[in-house]
Protein backbone atom coordinates (compact mmCIF):
# COMPACT_ATOMS: atom_id res chain seq x y z
CA UNK A 1 0.00 0.00 0.00
CA UNK A 2 0.74 3.66 -0.07
CA UNK A 3 2.20 5.35 2.88
CA UNK A 4 3.57 9.05 4.09
CA UNK A 5 6.95 7.79 5.44
CA UNK A 6 9.05 10.31 8.11
CA UNK A 7 12.60 8.60 7.22
CA UNK A 8 14.65 12.22 9.44
CA UNK A 9 13.52 14.75 11.39
CA UNK A 10 13.35 17.93 10.33
CA UNK A 11 13.28 16.53 6.26
CA UNK A 12 9.60 16.38 4.77
CA UNK A 13 8.03 12.77 4.69
CA UNK A 14 7.99 10.56 1.15
CA UNK A 15 5.03 8.58 -0.18
CA UNK A 16 6.16 5.45 -1.20
CA UNK A 17 4.90 1.43 -1.25
CA UNK A 18 4.96 -0.33 2.13
CA UNK A 19 3.74 -3.55 3.24
CA UNK A 20 -0.02 -4.17 4.24
CA UNK A 21 -0.99 -4.22 7.84
CA UNK A 22 -2.36 -7.35 8.91
CA UNK A 23 -5.14 -8.85 11.23
CA UNK A 24 -3.33 -10.72 14.25
CA UNK A 25 -5.14 -10.39 17.37
CA UNK A 26 -9.36 -11.00 18.05
CA UNK A 27 -9.40 -7.36 18.66
CA UNK A 28 -7.93 -5.86 15.52
CA UNK A 29 -10.01 -3.98 12.85
CA UNK A 30 -8.54 -3.50 9.51
CA UNK A 31 -9.52 0.20 8.21
CA UNK A 32 -9.73 1.34 4.54
CA UNK A 33 -8.60 4.83 4.86
CA UNK A 34 -11.24 7.26 2.97
CA UNK A 35 -9.71 10.35 5.08
CA UNK A 36 -6.83 11.26 6.99
CA UNK A 37 -6.63 14.80 8.51
CA UNK A 38 -3.39 17.11 8.52
CA UNK A 39 -3.00 18.45 11.75
CA UNK A 40 0.02 21.27 13.15
CA UNK A 41 1.28 18.30 15.00
CA UNK A 42 2.28 16.84 12.46
CA UNK A 43 4.62 19.97 11.18
CA UNK A 44 5.94 19.34 14.89
CA UNK A 45 6.31 15.84 14.32
CA UNK A 46 8.51 16.53 10.95
CA UNK A 47 10.27 18.88 13.27
CA UNK A 48 11.52 16.58 15.76
CA UNK A 49 9.52 18.55 19.03
CA UNK A 50 7.98 14.66 19.30
CA UNK A 51 10.94 12.81 19.11
CA UNK A 52 11.90 12.26 22.84
CA UNK A 53 7.90 12.25 24.00
CA UNK A 54 7.05 9.91 21.39
CA UNK A 55 10.30 7.35 20.78
CA UNK A 56 9.17 6.50 18.10
CA UNK A 57 11.10 4.29 15.64
CA UNK A 58 12.15 5.75 12.26
CA UNK A 59 10.84 5.15 9.49
CA UNK A 60 7.29 5.41 10.10
CA UNK A 61 4.03 6.20 9.13
CA UNK A 62 1.94 9.59 10.40
CA UNK A 63 -1.62 10.28 10.63
CA UNK A 64 -3.40 10.85 13.85
CA UNK A 65 -6.61 11.96 12.71
CA UNK A 66 -8.52 9.06 10.36
CA UNK A 67 -11.59 7.69 9.17
CA UNK A 68 -12.66 5.32 6.73
CA UNK A 69 -14.52 1.52 5.95
CA UNK A 70 -13.61 -1.76 7.59
CA UNK A 71 -12.22 -4.24 6.14
CA UNK A 72 -11.79 -6.75 7.86
CA UNK A 73 -11.83 -7.84 11.60
CA UNK A 74 -10.37 -10.09 14.18
CA UNK A 75 -12.78 -12.79 15.70
CA UNK A 76 -13.46 -11.05 18.88
CA UNK A 77 -15.09 -7.83 16.82
CA UNK A 78 -18.40 -7.44 17.63
CA UNK A 79 -19.57 -3.59 17.55
CA UNK A 80 -18.28 -3.18 13.47
CA UNK A 81 -18.64 -5.12 10.39
CA UNK A 82 -16.57 -5.47 7.08
CA UNK A 83 -17.73 -2.39 5.06
CA UNK A 84 -18.92 -0.21 8.35
CA UNK A 85 -17.86 3.53 7.85
CA UNK A 86 -16.01 4.76 10.63
CA UNK A 87 -13.95 7.41 12.83
CA UNK A 88 -11.21 6.12 14.96
CA UNK A 89 -10.25 7.67 17.95
CA UNK A 90 -6.64 8.20 18.08
CA UNK A 91 -5.37 6.19 20.74
CA UNK A 92 -5.86 1.97 20.94
CA UNK A 93 -5.95 1.01 24.64
CA UNK A 94 -6.12 -1.54 26.58
CA UNK A 95 -9.58 -1.34 28.38
CA UNK A 96 -8.21 -2.92 31.86
CA UNK A 97 -6.22 -0.46 33.20
CA UNK A 98 -7.67 2.00 35.86
CA UNK A 99 -8.44 5.28 33.97
CA UNK A 100 -9.70 2.74 31.14
CA UNK A 101 -12.23 1.23 33.56
CA UNK A 102 -13.09 4.67 34.95
CA UNK A 103 -13.86 6.17 31.14
CA UNK A 104 -10.66 8.41 30.64
CA UNK A 105 -9.10 6.08 28.32
CA UNK A 106 -7.32 8.69 27.06
CA UNK A 107 -5.44 8.47 30.09
CA UNK A 108 -4.74 4.56 29.50
CA UNK A 109 -1.57 3.34 30.94
CA UNK A 110 -1.00 0.91 27.91
CA UNK A 111 -1.80 2.71 25.09
CA UNK A 112 -0.57 3.27 22.11
CA UNK A 113 -1.36 6.25 19.54
CA UNK A 114 -1.03 5.51 15.54
CA UNK A 115 0.69 8.37 14.01
CA UNK A 116 2.90 9.35 16.78
CA UNK A 117 4.65 6.55 18.71
CA UNK A 118 3.27 3.76 16.09
CA UNK A 119 2.69 3.62 12.20
CA UNK A 120 -0.61 6.31 11.39
CA UNK A 121 -3.35 6.41 8.96
CA UNK A 122 -1.92 8.66 6.20
CA UNK A 123 -1.55 5.49 4.08
CA UNK A 124 -4.28 3.52 2.69
CA UNK A 125 -4.88 1.31 5.31
CA UNK A 126 -4.43 1.32 9.23
CA UNK A 127 -5.08 -1.60 11.76
CA UNK A 128 -6.46 -0.49 14.98
CA UNK A 129 -8.44 -2.24 17.63
CA UNK A 130 -12.08 -2.39 18.52
CA UNK A 131 -12.24 -0.23 21.10
CA UNK A 132 -11.17 2.74 18.60
CA UNK A 133 -13.43 2.80 16.53
CA UNK A 134 -17.04 4.83 16.24
CA UNK A 135 -19.45 3.84 13.62
CA UNK A 136 -20.97 7.15 11.64
CA UNK A 137 -24.00 7.81 11.14
CA UNK A 138 -25.63 7.04 7.18
CA UNK A 139 -25.22 10.91 6.62
CA UNK A 140 -21.22 11.14 7.55
CA UNK A 141 -18.61 10.27 5.06
CA UNK A 142 -15.07 9.80 6.44
CA UNK A 143 -13.53 12.16 4.17
CA UNK A 144 -15.69 14.74 5.68
CA UNK A 145 -15.09 14.21 9.54
CA UNK A 146 -11.49 12.48 9.60
CA UNK A 147 -10.37 15.51 11.60
CA UNK A 148 -12.99 15.44 14.21
CA UNK A 149 -11.22 12.35 15.85
CA UNK A 150 -8.30 14.65 17.12
CA UNK A 151 -8.66 18.22 16.26
CA UNK A 152 -12.28 17.92 16.86
CA UNK A 153 -11.73 16.19 19.50
CA UNK A 154 -9.67 17.41 21.25
CA UNK A 155 -11.79 21.10 21.31
CA UNK A 156 -14.38 19.33 22.18
CA UNK A 157 -12.78 18.31 25.30
CA UNK A 158 -11.79 21.23 26.95
CA UNK A 159 -15.56 22.88 25.97
CA UNK A 160 -16.80 20.09 27.91
CA UNK A 161 -14.50 20.07 30.61
CA UNK A 162 -15.82 23.93 30.85
CA UNK A 163 -19.57 23.27 30.80
CA UNK A 164 -19.81 23.85 34.05
CA UNK A 165 -17.69 27.23 34.31
CA UNK A 166 -20.05 28.62 31.26
CA UNK A 167 -23.55 29.40 32.83
CA UNK A 168 -25.84 32.14 31.47
CA UNK A 169 -24.57 35.60 31.45
CA UNK A 170 -20.63 34.66 31.11
CA UNK A 171 -18.49 35.07 28.11
CA UNK A 172 -15.96 33.02 26.72
CA UNK A 173 -12.44 33.93 25.08
CA UNK A 174 -11.15 31.85 21.77
CA UNK A 175 -7.91 32.54 20.48
CA UNK A 176 -7.36 30.83 16.91
CA UNK A 177 -9.97 30.40 14.66
CA UNK A 178 -8.40 27.87 12.23
CA UNK A 179 -8.21 23.41 12.23
CA UNK A 180 -9.06 23.27 15.87
CA UNK A 181 -10.71 26.71 16.84
CA UNK A 182 -13.59 26.93 14.40
CA UNK A 183 -14.56 23.08 15.85
CA UNK A 184 -14.56 24.79 19.37
CA UNK A 185 -16.98 28.10 18.79
CA UNK A 186 -18.91 25.34 17.34
CA UNK A 187 -18.91 23.07 20.40
CA UNK A 188 -19.34 26.41 22.47
CA UNK A 189 -22.53 27.33 20.85
CA UNK A 190 -23.86 23.89 20.67
CA UNK A 191 -23.19 23.49 24.76
CA UNK A 192 -22.86 26.38 26.51
CA UNK A 193 -25.08 29.94 26.68
CA UNK A 194 -22.03 32.10 27.09
CA UNK A 195 -21.24 34.98 25.16
CA UNK A 196 -18.16 33.80 22.58
CA UNK A 197 -15.61 36.57 21.85
CA UNK A 198 -13.42 35.12 18.71
CA UNK A 199 -9.83 36.31 18.37
CA UNK A 200 -7.48 35.84 15.07
CA UNK A 201 -4.62 37.79 12.81
CA UNK A 202 -6.87 36.22 9.67
CA UNK A 203 -10.24 38.09 8.86
CA UNK A 204 -10.98 35.47 6.72
CA UNK A 205 -11.38 32.73 9.71
CA UNK A 206 -13.22 35.11 11.63
CA UNK A 207 -15.43 35.19 8.26
CA UNK A 208 -15.93 31.69 8.64
CA UNK A 209 -16.79 31.39 12.60
CA UNK A 210 -19.25 34.59 12.27
CA UNK A 211 -21.44 31.75 10.60
CA UNK A 212 -20.66 29.02 13.23
CA UNK A 213 -21.89 30.75 16.85
CA UNK A 214 -19.35 33.44 17.68
CA UNK A 215 -20.92 36.80 19.16
CA UNK A 216 -17.98 38.88 18.41
CA UNK A 217 -15.19 38.45 16.30
CA UNK A 218 -11.95 40.04 16.75
CA UNK A 219 -8.66 40.81 14.38
CA UNK A 220 -5.72 39.97 16.03
CA UNK A 221 -3.78 43.27 15.20
CA UNK A 222 -2.14 44.75 18.19
CA UNK A 223 -5.30 46.01 19.60
CA UNK A 224 -6.50 42.75 20.63
CA UNK A 225 -6.25 42.91 24.14
CA UNK A 226 -8.05 46.49 24.42
CA UNK A 227 -10.99 45.14 22.16
CA UNK A 228 -11.71 42.11 24.54
CA UNK A 229 -11.32 44.10 27.66
CA UNK A 230 -14.26 46.27 26.32
CA UNK A 231 -16.09 43.71 24.92
CA UNK A 232 -16.24 42.25 29.30
CA UNK A 233 -16.59 45.58 30.39
CA UNK A 234 -13.29 45.67 31.42
CA UNK A 235 -13.19 42.64 33.57
CA UNK A 236 -11.93 39.75 31.29
CA UNK A 237 -12.91 36.34 30.22
CA UNK A 238 -14.87 34.24 32.41
CA UNK A 239 -12.40 31.74 30.32
CA UNK A 240 -10.35 31.99 27.39
CA UNK A 241 -9.32 28.86 25.48
CA UNK A 242 -6.28 29.01 23.57
CA UNK A 243 -6.26 27.26 20.24
CA UNK A 244 -2.68 28.30 19.49
CA UNK A 245 -0.52 27.97 22.15
CA UNK A 246 2.65 30.25 20.93
CA UNK A 247 3.58 33.31 19.31
CA UNK A 248 2.67 35.38 22.35
CA UNK A 249 -0.78 34.01 22.30
CA UNK A 250 -0.13 32.38 25.80
CA UNK A 251 0.81 35.67 27.49
CA UNK A 252 -2.51 37.36 26.06
CA UNK A 253 -4.37 34.39 26.58
CA UNK A 254 -3.69 34.78 30.92
CA UNK A 255 -4.00 38.80 30.25
CA UNK A 256 -7.70 38.26 29.00
CA UNK A 257 -8.89 36.46 31.80
CA UNK A 258 -11.27 38.12 34.75
CA UNK A 259 -10.48 37.13 38.51
CA UNK A 260 -11.19 33.62 38.97
CA UNK A 261 -11.10 32.59 35.32
CA UNK A 262 -9.51 29.61 33.74
CA UNK A 263 -7.38 29.72 30.86
CA UNK A 264 -7.28 26.22 28.87
CA UNK A 265 -4.27 25.23 27.05
CA UNK A 266 -5.12 24.02 23.72
CA UNK A 267 -2.45 24.71 21.10
CA UNK A 268 1.03 24.64 21.85
CA UNK A 269 4.68 25.57 21.45
CA UNK A 270 4.76 28.36 23.57
CA UNK A 271 5.86 28.95 27.36
CA UNK A 272 3.17 29.90 30.22
CA UNK A 273 4.82 31.55 32.52
CA UNK A 274 2.85 33.69 34.96
CA UNK A 275 3.99 35.25 38.45
CA UNK A 276 2.89 33.03 40.85
CA UNK A 277 1.61 35.95 43.16
CA UNK A 278 -0.55 37.22 40.01
CA UNK A 279 -2.23 32.98 40.12
CA UNK A 280 -2.62 33.73 43.82
CA UNK A 281 -4.47 37.42 44.06
CA UNK A 282 -6.40 36.86 40.82
CA UNK A 283 -7.02 33.04 41.81
CA UNK A 284 -6.82 32.38 38.48
CA UNK A 285 -6.74 28.12 36.65
CA UNK A 286 -4.52 27.44 34.03
CA UNK A 287 -5.91 23.78 32.52
CA UNK A 288 -3.92 21.69 30.32
CA UNK A 289 -5.98 19.36 27.42
CA UNK A 290 -5.03 16.63 25.89
CA UNK A 291 -7.02 14.26 22.87
CA UNK A 292 -10.51 13.65 24.33
CA UNK A 293 -12.17 10.22 25.43
CA UNK A 294 -13.91 7.80 23.19
CA UNK A 295 -17.11 8.98 24.84
CA UNK A 296 -16.57 12.25 23.77
CA UNK A 297 -15.56 11.60 20.26
CA UNK A 298 -19.23 9.38 20.76
CA UNK A 299 -20.82 12.69 21.71
CA UNK A 300 -19.09 14.85 19.01
CA UNK A 301 -20.39 12.39 16.06
CA UNK A 302 -24.05 13.18 17.52
CA UNK A 303 -23.34 16.93 17.59
CA UNK A 304 -22.18 15.69 13.76
CA UNK A 305 -24.77 14.09 12.60
CA UNK A 306 -27.27 16.67 14.12
CA UNK A 307 -25.20 19.57 11.58
CA UNK A 308 -24.56 21.53 14.85
CA UNK A 309 -20.51 20.49 14.42
CA UNK A 310 -19.14 20.74 10.45
CA UNK A 311 -15.82 20.80 9.31
CA UNK A 312 -14.51 23.66 7.36
CA UNK A 313 -11.76 21.77 5.21
CA UNK A 314 -9.48 21.07 1.75
CA UNK A 315 -8.99 17.54 0.29
CA UNK A 316 -5.75 16.78 -1.26
CA UNK A 317 -4.29 13.65 -2.67
CA UNK A 318 -2.25 11.41 -0.53
CA UNK A 319 0.82 12.16 -2.72
CA UNK A 320 0.33 15.82 -2.00
CA UNK A 321 1.25 15.80 1.22
CA UNK A 322 4.09 18.08 1.17
CA UNK A 323 1.98 20.57 -0.72
CA UNK A 324 -0.57 20.62 1.89
CA UNK A 325 1.57 21.14 4.74
CA UNK A 326 3.44 23.79 3.09
CA UNK A 327 -0.15 25.72 2.90
CA UNK A 328 -0.80 24.96 6.51
CA UNK A 329 2.52 25.89 7.64
CA UNK A 330 2.21 29.46 5.47
CA UNK A 331 -1.34 30.04 6.55
CA UNK A 332 -2.61 29.22 3.03
CA UNK A 333 -5.04 26.94 4.55
CA UNK A 334 -8.34 27.24 6.61
CA UNK A 335 -10.00 25.43 8.29
CA UNK A 336 -8.43 21.52 7.91
CA UNK A 337 -6.20 19.56 5.27
CA UNK A 338 -7.51 16.33 4.20
CA UNK A 339 -5.15 13.49 2.73
CA UNK A 340 -7.56 11.01 0.33
CA UNK A 341 -5.96 8.11 -0.86
CA UNK A 342 -6.66 8.04 -4.55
Amino acid sequence: MKAVRLHEYTKRPVVEEVPDPKVQSPLDVLVEIGGAGLCRTDLHIVEGQWADKSGVRLPYTIGHENAGWVRETGPAVTNVSPGDAVILHPLVTCGLCRACRAGDDVHCANSRFPGIDADGGMAELLLTSARSVVKLGPNLRPADVAALADAGLTAYHAVRKAVPLLYPGTRAVVIGAGGLGHIGVQCLAAMTPAEIIVVDRSAAALDVVKDLGATHTVLADGGQGAAVADLTGGEGAHVVFDFVGEGGTEHEGVAMLRRAGSYFVIGYGGRVEIPTIDVISSEINVIGNLVGSYNDLDELMTLTAQGKVRLHTRTYPLEAVNEAMDDLEHGRLQGRGILVPS
